[in-house]
């Protein structure tokens, strides 16, 4: 079938059978929920700008399988142009919808699973790879929506997974069956899980022999029997249900996450991309970081909104020509074009791997997302500081609109004449959303934590960096010489 339209992908999602909870019921109707809808949106704006001729250079691409032009977040890097438009795409779609858009994840997943799988099969002479390769062109054929479930709830972080009081705080294999294997556990944090139509799991750490039945990788569709949805919440997330929509910041996009239980679920053996490799867990995990690290060029898409947002407030207020609201702006995209380098370095430092797929520089993805874990926090706390302290103290749209208190309302929040009161009040919701309500999960809190938390990247850099090399040459511009050389 040809790439799905977001009508199309809307309807998708109708014809799922998810079992998803929240506020401790089940929701019938997930794709019209209100508080669960402007994700949606996020995600169908992926498949709407695919079709549009500007975008197409950003949003697709030609399938190495197929030869077929496809989604780009359903393709597996064949060059380092592939990558560097991964971030471009990135960017652009987070200055288009303002939040996350929540397909990154999955096709992270893909991308890390096209190069271990091929590792494991050189050096084990497995199949995975065979059957990742078909499940990839069911994926690219159907254009389909992926959900990258890595990160367990761990339990008590000091032990193993094999030594968990509870196993299942860590997802394990339970059962082998001749068709297959069961699995018990659960996946955390899950960005847009409720809006993809796949859900791929991999193990969230470097695992040991003993954890072999948790070193386990596969995927399956999202409706799948025993497959479980509890909603997370999000700061002022029950405004979408208060009518209107000023007071909501954005007013057609955002993000949700879930807890994704998996209550003995049956997965088939064409659908196993790792069971009891160990040794691969780690470089999995590392792998698939380094991906979604490079992936965080979205917060440079949303980086833009919030510093339009602040030039703007600052314009309502008649403040944007003072000396020290232009610094302010100059810092914030000072920062916000720093942290779009270190994307587009990582993805121009990127090298082809034994299976034909490309991956980033994994020194340089580690030092753009540590920047990540910063610079967004500066530039929403410039934001707020531009803003003033009306963002956070302005009655409710309905104190706007309603006969009693509207006259009050127009006349004592009117700044710079010629702008209307609904539009300053409009963008300073904009800019709470954006750091204080629900798009400040993924620009903020998801910029700390998301793929790894700080330290994560700073034992990567460890890591990766070239100490010994730096030390040479030291020794060699101040003339020591090294007798066992």
């Amino acid at each position: 079938m040809p790439m799905m339209t977001a009508e199309q992908f809307e309807e998708s999602l109708r014809a799922l059978n998810l079992e998803v909870y929240m506020f401790g019921e089940r929701v019938a109707n997930v794709v019209d929920d209100p508080i669960i809808r402007p994700s949606m949106n996020a995600v169908a704006k992926t498949y709407e700008l695919a079709h549009i001729p500007e975008y197409a250079d950003l949003m697709t691409a030609r399938s190495h399988l197929t030869g077929k032009r496809i989604n780009r977040f359903t393709h597996i890097h064949q060059s380092i142009d592939d990558l560097v438009k991964k971030s471009k795409m990135g960017r652009m779609l987070g200055r288009e919808t303002g939040c996350c858009f929540q397909r990154c994840v999955g096709m992270d997943a893909l991308n890390a699973l096209s190069i271990i799988t091929y590792n494991i099969d050189r050096k084990y002479d497995t199949a995975y790879n065979r059957r990742f390769k078909k499940y990839l062109g069911f994926v690219q054929e159907n254009d389909l929506t992926c959900d990258g479930a890595m990160t367990d709830p761990k339990g008590d972080r000091s032990l193993p997974p094999h030594q968990q009081p509870d196993p299942d705080h860590y997802l394990h294999v339970v059962e082998e069956k001749d068709d297959g294997i069961v699995v018990r556990g659960a996946k955390a944090h899950q960005t847009g899980a409720v809006n993809s139509h796949e859900v791929i799991v991999m193990p969230t750490i470097a695992m040991q022999a003993a954890d072999k039945n948790y070193a386990v990788s596969f995927a399956l569709p999202s409706d799948a029997r025993g497959i479980v949805y509890i909603m997370g919440r999000q700061s002022c997330d029950t405004r979408k249900m208060e009518g209107g929509d000023l007071d909501q910041g954005n007013v057609r996009y955002g993000g949700h996450e879930a807890l994704v239980v998996f209550d003995d679920v049956f997965v088939p053996w064409e659908r196993v991309f790792m069971y009891g490799e160990h040794d691969f867990a780690g470089p999995l995990v590392e792998m698939f970081a380094a991906y979604h690290r490079q992936s965080y060029a979205c917060k440079v898409g949303v980086g833009d909104v919030l510093i339009g947002a602040a030039q703007l407030a600052a314009e309502n207020n008649g403040v944007a020509n003072a000396s020290h609201i232009k610094d302010k702006l100059i810092e914030m995209n000072h920062l916000n074009e720093t942290l779009y380098c270190g994307c587009i370095a990582c993805a121009t430092e990127g090298q082809k791997k034994l299976s034909g797929t490309y991956a980033v520089n994994t020194l340089l993805a580690n030092v753009h997302k540590q920047n990540v874990t910063r610079f967004p926090y500066e530039i929403a706390r410039l934001a707020q500081d531009i803003a003033g302290g009306l963002m956070v103290t302005l009655p409710a749209e309905k104190d706007l609109k309603a006969g009693a208190t509207r006259k009050w309302v127009e006349k004592y929040f009117q700044a710079r004449p010629g702008i209307r009161t609904e539009d300053r009040m409009r963008i300073l919701r904009l800019i709470e959303n954006l750091t204080l309500g629900t798009a400040a999960v993924g620009y903020l809190t998801e910029s700390m934590h998301g793929a790894g938390s700080p330290q994560a990247q700073r034992i990567m850099i460890g890591r990766k960096v070239n100490m010994a090399q730096k030390k040479e040459a030291a020794k060699r511009l101040c003339g020591i010489v090294d007798e066992t050389s």
